[in-house]
C-alpha cells in the first residue's frame, strides 16, 4: 500500500477554491471601480448644473436688474445620466456709497443635487449614489 494516495485531489480542491476566491475579489472590485466611476461622472454634472445656477444668477443681477430670493431650476437628465435639480439662491449683503454712486453687493449660491428634498437642494443627504455640488459668488452692481 502506498501511503500518499488521494494527495493530489486534496491539492486540486485547496487550488479550486483559492482561484474561486481570487475570481471573486477581482469581481467585487471591478463593480466598486464601476460604481465610484459613475459617481465622479454624477460629481462633475452637478458642478457644471451649480455653476450654470451661479451664471443664472449673476444674469439675473446684471442684466434683469432682480435678485430672486430661491428658485428651482432642473436639468433635464442625458444619455444615461440621472436628472439634477439646481437650487439658485440670492441675498443682499449691504450696500455703499462710492463717487456718489450707490453700489449694491449681492451674494449668490447654487446648489445642485441629483436627489432633491420636496423639490429643491439640498436633498436627503447620505442616501445610496448622493452627489450635491454648491458654489457661491459675489457681484456688485
Amino acid at each position: 500500500m502506498r501511503p500518499d494516495r488521494g494527495f493530489s485531489l486534496i491539492t486540486a480542491i485547496f487550488l479550486l477554491v483559492v482561484l474561486a476566491a481570487l475570481g471573486t475579489f477581482a469581481l467585487t472590485f471591478s463593480s466598486l471601480q464601476q460604481a465610484g466611476a459613475a459617481l465622479d461622472v454624477q460629481g462633475s454634472r452637478a458642478y457644471q448644473a451649480a455653476r450654470s445656477g451661479i451664471e443664472w444668477g449673476l444674469y439675473q443681477v446684471v442684466a434683469v436688474s432682480s435678485c430672486p430670493a430661491t428658485t428651482h431650476l432642473s436639468v433635464p437628465a442625458g444619455a444615461g445620466a440621472a436628472r439634477l435639480t439646481v437650487t439658485v439662491s440670492c441675498a443682499t449683503l449691504g450696500s455703499a456709497s462710492e463717487g456718489g454712486v450707490t453700489v449694491t453687493v449681492y451674494g449668490i449660491t447654487a446648489t445642485a443635487c441629483n436627489q432633491p428634498a420636496a423639490g429643491a437642494c439640498p436633498g436627503a443627504a447620505g442616501g445610496l449614489g448622493y452627489v450635491e455640488r454648491q458654489l457661491r459668488a459675489k457681484v456688485s452692481r
